[in-house]
C-alpha cells in the first residue's frame, strides 16, 4: 500500500537549506526529514538559491526549487510541479493566500495551512474576507502555540474547529549545554578568544526590529552596569535576515549604546550554523519581545544551551519558559524595572543560573525537540 505523499510548500522567501533562512524555512528543514519514511513520503517545494541545484535533497527528502521574485508565478510553478508528485496532502507554510491559489488547482486534495506567526494573517498582508476564505479552503490549520490558536479563533471563529497546536522544537544535538562532554572546553575557548573570561554575558539573539524590544535592554544597561561592572550585553542580529543593512531603529539602538561601549557589543547577523556557539559562550539569554510573539524559537535554543531565559510574559513564550524554574517572565507593563531586577538576580547568583539552565535543558528534552514535533505531526495526520 502506497504511503501518503506530503508536499511542503515554503513561502519562497529563502532557499532550503540556507544559513540565512527565517524560522519558517527552518521548521520544514528540521521537520520533513524526521517524518517516518515507512509512513510518509515528504517532498519540499521552495525557492532557488545561489549554489543550489534546481532539484536537491535534504536528509533524504527531495527538494524542488523555483524562482520566487514573483510570488504568483512561484505558486503556479510549484502547483505545476506538484501535479507530477500527486500529493495526498499539501501543507502551505505561513502564507494563507497560497491556500486559495492551490485549492483552485487541487480541489480534491487535502490542504493544511501551517502558521508560525500572526504576521501574515494581519491586515497589512491579507484582508479579513480573504483570510476567512483561505481558512475555509484549508482542511486543517496548524499553529505553534495555544496563544496563536486563540488569536486565530478570535479573528475567524468559524475556523476554530480546524485549529491544532503543534509546538516547535530545537536540534538538541547542535545546541548543547556547557556541562556536556566537550562543551565546557569549547565554551572556555570561545570566551577566551572573545575576551569574555571575566565578564557575565547577557545575550540577545534576533532581529533588530522594535517588537523584539532591544531598546529596553539598552535603556536599563547603565543601571545594570553600575551594579554589575563586569556585565556585557551582546546583541547578535540585524534588521533583516541574511543582511547587515541598518534601519532607523537599529541606528537608534547604536546611538543608545555609545555611552556604554565597554558594556555592549553589536554582532551583525550571523549564519544559523554559528548560532549555537553564541549561546554556549553566554551566561543569560534575554527575549524582551512585545505582545504578539507566537512562540520564539530563540527561547528553546537558549534553554537547550543550558541558559536561563529572561523573557516577556507575552504570546506563546509563556508556554515555553517556566517562570522561576527555567528563567523569568517579565510583564510588558513594567518591562524595564523587571528586566533590571531579574537579570540582576541572575548575575549575582551563578548557582541560580546553573540550576535554571539545567531545568531549561531538561524541559526542552522532554517537550521541545524536532523529533517530538515530527511525531506530533504524524499523529495529527493519522488521527484524521
Amino acid at each position: 500500500m502506497a504511503v501518503p505523499r506530503v508536499a511542503f510548500v515554503t513561502p519562497g522567501s529563502f532557499a532550503i537549506p540556507s544559513p540565512k533562512g527565517s524560522s519558517v524555512e527552518r521548521v520544514i528543514e528540521y521537520l520533513a526529514p524526521r517524518l517516518d519514511r515507512r509512513r510518509f513520503e515528504p517532498r519540499i517545494y521552495g525557492r532557488t538559491g545561489r549554489g543550489l541545484s534546481r532539484v536537491g535533497s535534504l536528509g533524504g527528502v527531495r527538494i524542488e526549487r523555483f524562482p520566487a521574485a514573483d510570488k504568483k508565478a512561484y505558486v503556479r510553478a510549484v502547483g505545476t510541479a506538484m501535479r507530477k508528485f500527486r500529493p495526498t496532502l499539501i501543507q502551505v507554510e505561513n502564507r494563507p493566500l497560497y491556500v486559495l491559489r492551490l485549492r483552485r488547482r487541487f480541489p480534491r486534495t487535502k490542504i493544511w495551512l501551517s502558521l508560525q506567526s500572526k504576521t501574515f494573517i494581519g491586515k497589512r498582508y491579507i484582508s479579513r474576507s480573504a483570510l476567512k476564505r483561505s481558512l475555509a479552503a484549508a482542511d486543517r490549520v496548524l499553529v505553534n502555540s495555544h496563544w496563536l490558536r486563540r488569536t486565530v479563533a478570535e479573528m475567524v471563529p468559524e475556523a476554530a474547529d480546524k485549529l491544532r497546536v503543534l509546538h516547535l522544537g530545537v536540534d538538541i544535538d547542535r545546541f548543547r549545554p556547557p556541562d556536556d562532554p566537550g562543551s565546557g572546553e569549547r565554551r572556555r575557548r570561545l570566551r577566551e578568544d572573545r575576551g569574555w573570561t571575566d565578564r557575565t554575558v547577557v545575550l540577545f539573539m534576533g532581529r533588530l526590529i522594535p517588537r523584539k524590544g532591544v531598546h529596553h535592554l539598552l535603556a536599563i544597561l547603565p543601571k545594570l552596569a553600575e551594579a554589575h561592572p563586569d556585565v556585557l550585553l551582546v546583541i547578535v542580529g540585524s534588521p533583516f535576515y541574511g543582511s547587515h543593512r541598518d534601519t532607523a531603529y537599529s541606528l537608534r539602538l547604536k546611538r543608545m549604546a555609545r555611552a556604554m561601549k565597554r558594556h555592549v557589543l553589536f554582532v551583525p547577523y550571523v549564519p544559523y550554523t554559528k548560532v549555537p556557539d553564541w549561546f554556549l559562550a553566554a551566561d543569560i539569554a534575554v527575549v524582551p519581545s512585545k505582545p504578539g510573539e507566537a512562540f520564539g524559537l530563540v527561547n528553546v535554543e537558549a534553554m537547550a544551551s543550558g541558559l536561563p531565559v529572561v523573557a516577556s510574559r507575552v504570546g506563546g513564550i509563556v508556554e515555553v519558559v517556566e517562570d522561576g524554574e527555567t528563567g523569568y517572565l517579565v510583564n510588558p507593563a513594567n518591562m524595564e524595572a523587571e528586566l533590571l531586577d531579574r537579570i540582576g538576580a541572575l548575575i549575582r547568583d551563578p548557582e541560580l543560573r546553573s540550576r535554571m539552565g539545567a531545568a531549561g535543558r531538561k524541559r526542552v528534552e522532554e517537550k521541545f525537540t524536532w523529533q517530538r514535533t515530527a511525531e506530533a505531526w504524524m499523529e495529527l495526520y493519522e488521527r484524521g
